[in-house]
């Protein structure tokens, strides 16, 4: 008896803690949860309209204005010079760059000389006795004729007797083979046409030389031109002599250039037509990549922003009663690679300065204000 008195009891409490904890749960109130409202604070700046120069950003490599190609004309050995002909080696001007062995062109030079010789000297006899008043000439000729220098101009001519009997001699013909011989010896020596340097040598003393055979490249280093493409829009506004500041890639080096040539033909394909700026500096080396910057004209009532404010290319957020972001339409001009020229703003409106991460149309804000 007394152990199913226990059990009823045992039943009693359990159901009646089951019936305490469901109205506990169902009597239970529920704390609400406060949502902290978080105002972002922007950076800002007041639209002042002004004439803003329009800055063209193009690139390009450097080339040596004076540049030349060096090429043999004759065949023959290379010979050792006063320098090594080696890419670096600098040449004043007339200063030899190339000399190629001319020992059998020359040894057959001075024998057409000593030919051209004997051929006026066995015509003296018959000049004396036909043409008396011609004889002095031709004789102070002979006289001043030197096996060892260029050869000497011929006489004036006189009569048409005389050239007829000069000329069935031979003598014109022999004269002018003379002088073609001695302008090919020339060519046995290559002079720097100007102070300068070699920046390619691709043979070596010794090295058997053809005719027609690339020897290197000379340039003068004092002086180089830079050739950027421009967008066709801006070409009537370009012009010759205008200044160009160029910077190297790292923009740790400014230079001041100049453009000297604009091509007259606009490329088909890109619709850009190609400008040539000339820029000197002892720094600069051939092949340097710079970067120019052209102005090619004015904006007026204008302001330059940076191209990431803006949404689109083509909106802009602005701050209204210096609480509310407002998204509104701009009207771009120009665009660079970091900035955009943009019209239609009033002065006075104020807008973002700095971008801010999550901005929508509406949102309320307070201005950064700087308390020092």
């Amino acid at each position: 008896m007394r152990r199913i008195i226990s059990i009823l009891l045992a039943v009693i409490l359990i159901v009646g803690a089951i019936f305490v904890a469901k109205y506990l749960i169902d009597n239970k109130k529920k704390p609400k949860q406060k949502f902290e409202k978080i105002v972002k604070t922007v950076f800002v700046e007041e639209v002042e309209n002004r004439d803003i120069p329009i800055t063209i950003i193009t690139s390009g490599n450097l080339t040596a204005k004076h540049k030349i190609e060096l090429y043999a004309e004759v065949q023959g050995v290379l010979k050792p010079s006063s320098k090594e002909f080696k890419a670096g080696v600098s040449y004043s001007k007339g200063e030899n760059i190339i000399r190629i062995n001319s020992d059998e062109f020359y040894a057959n030079l001075q024998s057409q000389k000593s030919s051209f010789y004997n051929t006026i000297t066995s015509i003296m006899p018959d000049i004396r006795l036909d043409y008396p008043n011609e004889y002095q000439k031709w004789q102070t000729y002979l006289d001043n004729f030197d096996i060892n220098k260029a050869t000497p101009k011929l006489p004036v001519i006189s009569s048409d007797k005389e050239k007829y009997f000069i000329s069935g001699r031979g003598i014109n013909t022999a004269y002018f083979n003379l002088k073609n011989l001695e302008v090919k010896l020339g060519k046995y020596n290559l002079r720097a046409p100007y102070k300068g340097i070699l920046t390619e040598a691709l043979v070596t003393p010794g090295t058997l030389i053809r005719a027609g055979q690339k020897l290197g490249e000379f340039i003068d280093p004092s002086v180089y031109e830079m050739e950027v493409s421009i967008n066709a829009e801006f070409a009537d506004l370009l012009k010759q002599g205008n200044s160009v500041v160029l910077h190297n890639h790292e923009k740790t080096k400014e230079y001041l250039g100049k453009i000297v040539r604009i091509n007259g033909k606009v490329d088909a394909t890109s619709q850009t037509i190609k400008a040539y700026i000339e820029v000197s500096h002892d720094d600069l080396k051939e092949g340097a990549y710079l970067e120019a910057a052209l102005t090619a004209r004015e904006e007026s009532n204008a302001i330059e922003v940076s191209r990431k404010l803006l949404i689109d290319n083509k909106q802009l957020y602005v701050v209204r009663d210096n609480s509310v972001l407002e998204l509104i339409d701009i009207n771009p001009v120009y665009f660079s690679a970091e900035t955009a020229v943009i019209k239609g703003l009033e002065n006075g409106t104020k807008i973002l300065s700095k971008p801010t991460p999550g901005a929508y149309s509406g949102m309320q804000v307070k201005i950064f204000e700087d308390k020092q």
